[in-house]
């Protein structure tokens, strides 16, 4: 099966000043081809730090490429450094040079002699049309292995791929594929999914389940490789019947749906209403709904009732209830969750009451407690959490507990 490394270059990505998108861009394209990458360096400008990345990235894999360097300064030693990894001359190559002149011709200025190097590339390699910019690529063959060199500039180098590189790569695979399948999950941590799943999850298996984390969500991706798309296909679905099996109704989405798009969905197709009432998430519980596009057809309103007054005043909390039980109880979320509902005359509510920190914690009642609250004409649900992490880390999971209540509140309606 070919493999693919990708080699970014740059000290404004080693130092933070530039996000490295184009690593991020081209896995992604590569996979949905059928390509797997295996590794990927960043490295700065530097010519000998280059070709030790293509030595590597070329040993890992039979695909290499390589981004950024290509421009006409004194720091872009891209071009040089494939030409020493090749063992090759620089050569300038008329035509080349004529496109850059008429790069800047088109535009009535004067070509700065700095971008004639831009003319130059590896003897033996070829050149990689740019029709956005001046600086073109380089395509090289090395025995077995395909060698190619982008620019930086990410509309530059996404054009070139689309355009150049992506037929090329094609061509390479006409015996394999891959099949990916996302499967996203709330409800228990990565720890309790993985111990789950047993064997499905062991390394060096085909298909191959991995796990990642974020605010929450747990997401398995399967990867099936075949010799044929219907094969790694079949292979996948597989596994992601074994794992629905396995899982229950902690999967929540497949591919890109958000718990958000699912609850959205949900109400849509039940010709419900929801409302909310927050405390401590601040109208992060509103926005997550309201980012989901049709969202007007379900939602509402909602308050932030962020101080004691407010809940009374807004949404008819009885100030003894507060002084009883504390702004973030049980009693308080309901009764925050019944007065949203019942004024905005909706069919659920959600209410969430909690301590986001760093302070304002108790024993009794300590930071990241929180209480959510879904409600109904028909009954009510509360469930208290107590959840890790800083303010926004306890906010954003708060905000994400509180919709897959909800999704599971709907999955019984």
């Amino acid at each position: 099966m070919q493999k693919a490394s990708i080699v970014s270059i740059g000290n404004e990505i080693l130092t933070g000043r530039t996000i490295d998108t184009n690593a991020a861009y081209l896995s992604g394209k590569l996979l949905s081809i059928g390509i797997p990458v295996v590794s990927s360096y960043t490295i700065g400008d530097d010519i000998d730090l280059i070709v030790r990345a293509l030595k590597l990235a070329s040993d890992d894999a039979d695909i290499v490429l390589a981004t950024g360097g290509l421009g006409p300064t004194d720091d872009d030693l891209t071009r040089q450094a494939f030409a020493k990894f090749l063992g090759a001359e620089l050569q300038m190559e008329n035509e080349l040079l004529q496109k850059v002149q008429n790069f800047f011709i088109k535009r009535n200025l004067k070509m700065p002699e700095k971008n004639k190097i831009q003319a130059y590339i590896p003897v033996g390699a070829e050149a990689l049309s740019n029709n956005l910019g001046t600086a073109p690529g380089i395509k090289a063959k090395v025995k077995t292995k395909l060698l190619i060199a982008m620019p930086g500039v990410p509309s530059e180098m996404t054009q070139m791929f689309e355009e150049s590189v992506m037929p090329v790569l094609k061509s390479r695979i006409s015996d394999q594929a891959i099949v990916q399948i996302r499967l996203n999950c709330f409800g228990a941590g990565e720890s309790y999914i993985v111990e789950n799943l047993g064997n499905l999850m062991q390394r060096g298996r085909n298909p191959q389940i991995n796990c990642t984390v974020h605010c929450g969500v747990v997401t398995l991706t399967i990867l099936a490789e075949a010799d044929t798309h219907s094969h790694a296909q079949q292979m996948a679905q597989k596994d992601e019947k074994l794992i629905r099996e396995k899982l229950g109704k902690l999967i929540f989405s497949k591919g890109d749906k958000s718990l958000a798009e699912v609850v959205g969905r949900k109400l849509t197709e039940r010709k419900k209403t929801l409302t909310v009432a927050e405390s401590c998430t601040a109208g992060l519980l509103a926005k997550l709904v309201t980012d989901v596009p049709g969202s007007s057809n379900y939602f509402t309103a909602g308050w932030i009732t962020y101080s004691n007054q407010a809940k009374i005043s807004e949404l008819k909390v009885g100030a003894e209830l507060i002084g009883e039980y504390g702004a973030v109880s049980q009693q308080v979320a309901e009764a925050m969750a019944q007065g949203a509902r019942k004024k905005a005359r909706a069919d659920f509510a959600i209410a969430v009451t909690g301590i986001a920190g760093p302070s304002g914690g108790t024993k009794q009642k300590p930071v990241g407690l929180v209480y959510i609250c879904v409600d109904s004409a028909q009954a009510a649900h509360t469930q208290r959490i107590i959840l890790p992490g800083n303010r926004n880390a306890i906010r954003t999971r708060a905000a994400q507990t509180a919709l897959n209540i909800l999704r599971l509140f709907l999955k019984k309606d």
